[in-house]
């Protein structure tokens, strides 16, 4: 079993009835004694990036929700080393970086846009809630797949990610929202 750490996805239970959280994919970006920070990978926005920064030019940069915490914070992962003041999160993932140098790149076409994701506000908890959370059974844990962050279609991050964990956990994916429906 994978333990609860950063640089890991959470995969909600297809039964987790917190309505911040159903059917989602939260990548935690940091996990210590103070708590935990991830980034809900899967929930889409009405929002565009120039729509939140004037010093974008670029139209059509999809903006995802983080979570339901700090809506008036933007974030992002991306696959770019050279970013100045990132944080390395794995091999090929980094958080955060020189919002400046960002807008340049993007402004002047230099940036693949399939390797950055922007969001707004952020999914966080404090000191043993997830560990509480896990101990219920509200989420499974998986290994990062960058795949699954950048190249999923959001609707269909939940079931690639039980798809990446394989066995038992993908049939998972035909489950229904409510089982007494069915």
């Amino acid at each position: 079993m994978i333990p609860l750490n950063e640089n890991i996805l959470l995969i909600a239970d297809p039964f987790l009835k917190d309505l911040n959280f159903k059917r989602s994919v939260v990548f935690i970006c940091e996990h210590n004694d103070d708590g935990s920070f991830g980034l809900i990978q899967n929930e889409t926005t009405d929002y565009f990036l120039h729509q939140l920064f004037d010093s974008i030019t670029v139209e059509n940069i999809p903006v995802f929700k983080g979570g339901p915490v700090g809506l008036n914070t933007i974030h992002f992962l991306h696959q770019f080393p050279t970013i100045p003041n990132c944080i390395k999160l794995s091999n090929d993932l980094y958080w955060g970086g020189d919002i400046e140098t960002i807008t340049e790149l993007i402004n002047s076409h230099q940036i693949d846009l399939q390797k950055i994701k922007f969001f707004i506000g952020y999914s966080g908890w404090s000191p043993k809630q997830l560990a509480e959370e896990m101990s219920e059974k509200t989420w499974l844990i998986s290994e990062v797949n960058t795949d699954i962050i950048f190249k999923s279609k959001p609707n269909e991050i939940w079931k690639d990610a039980l798809r990446f964990l394989g066995g038992e956990f993908e049939q998972l994916i035909n489950y229904p929202i409510d089982p007494q429906l069915n």
